[in-house]
């Protein structure tokens, strides 16, 4: 049974007062200072007192205030004088210690507009509280350096490089910007940074670069996503290229149709053909382009060797009449100035798999970030209890179950008497966990920040 209301021992509680919001609740100091905290003697004299008010747990759905009243005492051996001792008090914040490791987790995952209304603090010391937090989380947590490493970015405001363990669908970092000298300098940060195999990223010669002069012996792949993405890009171009030459309502047509040029042909349901059917039947320039985004799908459909690939890749560009070309002028760029790493993907098929998810995080995360800094959110998708790959979720309430007897033989220890049986493990089940070492922590989960922030939990 707790000592109190307040559940804190240390402290007498001498009167409690209800509000429809607040408890008000009268305390002191169970133990007295008796030594000077400057020269330990114990020749104190009272030197006044001045009511304090500290916040504390929400309690039954409404705040908590603690009022004490703080004795001034006098040393009379070093004529200092100090205040009294006031344990598991945070008396910088003016609340409980609890509190504030309380408002501290809690930060990570809701607005700092609901926490102060909750408790009654102020919204800029639950800002000052969630920086202290951060801080000393960048300071303890580390996530593994992935073997296989996505560089891939994301719009918060502006540009911001996210790192990536793509074995684990893990968020590892976000970096303030794209910047060559920004990532260099996170990727000779990084433990073990010469132990990275293979980096997968789209094609950002700054991404390129560090990852060059940084970590030599890992093999840069370009995204097979962000090269056949182009493809698609090159039929946009030719579909919004015909629209000078429509009416109205076929405008309206082939902008309702867009999605049809962009599928995949062999996703297609019957409707879907016909409507393809018809529109390259009646303007060939989009049939042409349709044709060579599906076959530009098939160079990477069909693997092989490099030599293989670049065959198919000749004969495809070979396709590209001239009056098509200004439509793909960049994707044959971008495979021309790209080629040897655009390649390696077809000798080692790491790729940024959690595109669509880390997309979704994206677009949820835009309408998130009016609200916030860039170092909360990234503070907010880092460390946010339950979404590191290690985790595991806070179990449900389990109903408190009946003390288990004890068994024959086994000893009960004299101060478990009248207290319930205490739960002794067996030999066997105390050895499975003997030689366990610390988990390792991969990074926060895509897909588990993406159901997180879209039901309203970050």
């Amino acid at each position: 049974m707790p000592a109190n209301i307040l559940n804190l021992p240390q402290y007498r509680v001498l009167r409690v007062e209800e509000s429809e919001h607040d408890y008000h609740i009268t305390t002191e100091p169970v133990a007295a200072t008796k030594a000077c905290p400057h020269c330990q003697s114990d020749r104190l004299t009272s030197w006044g007192t001045r009511e304090q008010v500290f916040k504390d747990m929400p309690m039954h759905g409404k705040r908590v205030g603690l009022y004490i009243d703080t004795k001034r005492l006098r040393c009379q051996s070093c004529s200092k004088t100090f205040s009294q001792v006031l344990p598991l008090l945070a008396e910088n914040r003016m609340m409980t210690e609890r509190l504030m490791q309380w408002i501290g987790k809690q930060s990570l995952k809701r607005t700092f507009t609901s926490l102060a209304e909750e408790t009654g603090v102020v919204e800029g010391t639950i800002r000052n509280i969630f920086r202290d937090c951060v801080k000393e989380l960048g300071k303890t947590v580390r996530f593994e350096t992935p073997k296989w490493m996505g560089i891939d970015e994301i719009d918060l405001i502006k540009p911001r490089c996210v790192i990536t363990n793509i074995q684990n669908n893990t968020i590892v970092d976000m970096l303030v910007n794209r910047n060559k000298d920004t990532v260099a300098k996170y990727l000779t940060r990084m433990a073990q940074h010469d132990k990275v195999q293979f980096v997968a990223m789209d094609m950002w010669t700054p991404y390129r670069d560090a990852v060059s002069a940084v970590m030599p012996q890992a093999k840069i792949v370009i995204d097979k996503f962000h090269v056949v993405r182009m493809a698609n890009d090159a039929m946009e171009k030719a579909r919004k290229g015909l629209r000078a030459q429509l009416t109205l309502a076929q405008r309206r047509g082939l902008m309702h149709d867009r999605f049809v040029l962009l599928k995949r042909e062999r996703d297609l349901n019957d409707k879907e053909r016909l409507n393809l059917d018809g529109w390259t039947k009646n303007y060939p320039v989009l049939g042409e382009a349709y044709r060579l985004k599906e076959a530009f799908y098939g160079i990477y459909e069909g693997l092989g060797s490099k030599e293989e690939v670049l065959t198919r890749y000749a004969a495809w560009h070979r396709d590209v009449s001239p009056e098509i070309q200004p439509y793909f002028a960049d994707l044959i760029r971008a495979f021309t100035n790209w080629q040897p790493w655009i390649l390696n993907y077809f000798d080692h098929q790491v790729t940024n798999a959690y595109t669509e998810s880390l997309n979704s995080l994206i677009r949820v995360m835009d309408r998130m970030g009016r609200g916030y800094s860039f170092e909360a959110l990234r503070a907010k998708i880092l460390y946010t209890e339950g979404v590191h790959a290690n985790k595991q979720a806070r179990p449900k309430f389990e109903r408190k179950r009946e003390p288990a007897l004890v068994g024959v033989g086994m000893g009960v220890p004299d101060e478990a008497m009248g207290y319930g049986l205490p739960t002794i493990k067996s030999p066997k089940v105390a050895d499975q966990h003997r030689h366990v070492g610390p988990a390792k922590n991969y990074g926060a989960n895509i897909s588990t920040l993406t159901r997180l922030i879209e039901a309203g939990k970050l």
